[in-house]
């Protein structure tokens, strides 16, 4: 039976938020069994906290966004998928702001902060959920299909028609292997014509080349190299990973994901939670 993991010991990290554009600091450190992930505000009285649940989510405008009273947090997506590939159960993350840096646009630094930290077994069994029949959610052009698996596959299609080289394909096993080499270095990205509806919504105050790829004019335009050939795609498989990690337990299953984005993926994980709830098993 696998166990329940959390970190060895503390790790931090520090940069600058995408949507809010502060400067941010956030600290990894262990957590006692069935903790989960949780959100501690440190810069706020009281410092109150939010645990990393469906629950707790409150928007999903480019970037899930959970919260529990006063206790609010952006953009959770990169560190939870750096946490569920590495198998990290329980842990505390400590802010000093209300969303964690944005680094390079990937989940490569978080991937980094896991290691630094180091992963610690417990006691406890850990949970999983197998869902034993499909899923599906339909929200315009994306479309999610969930099937049973004994495994974490993730099977993605994109296309936006900015560029030629943005219809992207990606199917694979996620493990922390894979994640950490396949997936962890795709950036987030974004399509140049949506960029003033979004700065004029308050966000991407953050945002620049150094963390980010823009499609425009039927180029894909970032400040290094590709990481990958299909590196959109490849982000898309990663946020799905963090999202997923809002059920509060491994999932075990085949996703199929055709354009997908955090409302859907937030849809598919209510739907996931409120039809196993009942059947989640100890691994």
């Amino acid at each position: 039976m696998e166990c329940q993991k959390t970190v060895a010991t503390k790790a931090s990290l520090s940069g600058i938020s995408l949507h809010t554009g502060m400067r941010a600091h956030i600290t990894l450190r262990p957590a006692p069994m069935d903790t989960g992930i949780v959100f501690v505000r440190k810069d706020l009285d009281g410092t109150p906290s939010v645990r990393a649940i469906v629950e707790n989510v409150v928007d999903v405008k480019r970037g899930t966004t959970i919260a529990c009273g006063v206790a609010k947090v952006h953009t959770v997506e990169h560190i939870l998928a750096a946490l569920n590939a590495a198998g990290v159960d329980n842990a505390f993350v400590d802010m000093d702001g209300p969303e964690p840096p944005i680094a390079d646009g990937s989940a490569m630094p978080y991937v980094e902060l896991v290691l630094k930290a180091g992963i610690k077994d417990q006691d406890g069994s850990a949970c999983t959920i197998a869902p034993s029949e499909s899923i599906i959610v339909e929200e315009g052009e994306t479309k999610i299909i969930l099937f049973p698996c004994d495994e974490l596959r993730i099977t993605c299609i994109i296309s936006y028609g900015a560029s030629p080289l943005d219809a992207q394909y990606y199917s694979g096993k996620i493990d922390f292997d894979v994640f950490r080499n396949e997936i962890a270095p795709a950036r987030t990205f974004c399509l140049y014509n949506e960029l003033e509806a979004l700065i004029a919504c308050g966000l991407v105050k953050g945002g620049s080349l150094d963390n980010a790829i823009v499609l425009h004019d039927g180029a894909i335009i970032c400040k290094e190299e590709m990481n990958f050939a299909n590196e959109l795609v490849r982000h898309k498989v990663l946020d799905i990973v963090g999202d997923l990690y809002l059920a509060g337990a491994r999932i075990k299953a085949h996703v199929v994901a055709i354009k997908p984005g955090h409302p859907a993926n937030i849809s598919m994980v209510r739907k996931i939670v409120s039809l196993n709830d009942a059947s989640r098993i100890a691994v």
